[in-house]
């Protein structure tokens, strides 16, 4: 049996590599060196993900004695801006359960109509796209929604919640301390006073976890948007080539980043583009 699951791995590695592959386990010399390096590191990586999960039950945990739940929460969003000057603002939405991120529940939201730099309207925005979504499609809402700011981004999203008559998820939101240092962070509620934890908090750490993944979460796709908007610009300023040129080097390339990376020979395979042509397009990419 392990002979035949060795042969049929080996030849989904052979396929996939698309050259003869053969596994060995009993090896000598140089190439045992690299197998227990490979076996080390795997173990490692095994391990860490067992602490990393261990560690989530124990936040979980702690924060359900901390809110006094008779019940663990199971579903935690967070929800982050991202902008520069205004420009291609992003809202971020990341997914924590008892095992930590979810990071197949993530979700991102261009915000388009509001004024530049309007983080409030942003995020009424976003809030109001999944939560009406969420409603729509029938799929359970979060037990809690954090929001990155005060109470003012905090009533932001309960008068969101309150029109869409949602009154199942518990808010709070967390404001960066003096100094923005990490330990001195604010917790702000719809009721009740706001609440300072201690910096070796479980429940202070699980919080800035979550923050920290959605601004991570929501800088990278506000980075990706900005970028493509120049190199996007960057094509349309080129002389020669116009709406039709730029639809058939998009249609060829699958996409603006691979125009981006293409050598002038890869951009004169698109027909219409001389060699002239393909080198003002390499120039214009590698500035754009």
């Amino acid at each position: 049996s392990h002979l035949k699951e060795q042969n049929w791995l080996a030849s989904v590695l052979q396929e996939q590599a698309g050259h003869k592959v053969i596994l060995s386990g009993s090896v000598r010399g140089e190439r045992k060196k690299w197998l227990d390096i490979a076996n080390a590191s795997a173990q490692q990586s095994v391990n860490s993900q067992l602490l990393n999960k261990a560690n989530a039950e124990q936040r979980s945990e702690a924060l359900q004695k901390w809110l006094c739940w008779e019940k663990m929460p199971e579903w935690i969003e967070c929800f982050d801006i991202s902008h520069s000057m205004g420009e291609s603002t992003v809202a971020s939405c990341v997914v924590f359960n008892r095992q930590g991120p979810l990071k197949s529940g993530y979700r991102r939201f261009n915000i388009t109509g509001i004024t530049p730099g309007d983080d409030a309207a942003a995020m009424r925005q976003a809030l109001t796209r999944r939560y009406k979504r969420l409603q729509a499609e029938e799929i359970q809402l979060p037990d809690i929604l954090l929001i990155d700011g005060g109470k003012p981004q905090l009533n932001a999203a309960k008068k969101v919640l309150d029109e869409l008559a949602i009154d199942s998820i518990f808010l709070m939101s967390v404001a960066k301390g003096e100094g923005r240092k990490p330990g001195l962070e604010t917790l702000h509620f719809i009721e009740g006073e706001p609440a300072q934890l201690s910096p070796d908090s479980l429940v202070l750490h699980l919080i800035q976890q979550i923050r920290d993944e959605a601004h991570r979460f929501a800088i990278t796709g506000h980075r990706a948007r900005r970028d493509k908007k120049r190199i996007t610009s960057a094509l349309e300023s080129i002389s020669g080539v116009g709406s039709k040129r730029r639809r058939d080097l998009l249609q060829y390339f699958g996409g603006i980043q691979a125009i981006r990376t293409a050598s002038v020979e890869d951009l004169m395979k698109v027909p219409g583009i001389s060699r002239a042509l393909a080198k003002r397009i390499f120039a214009a990419m590698a500035t754009g």
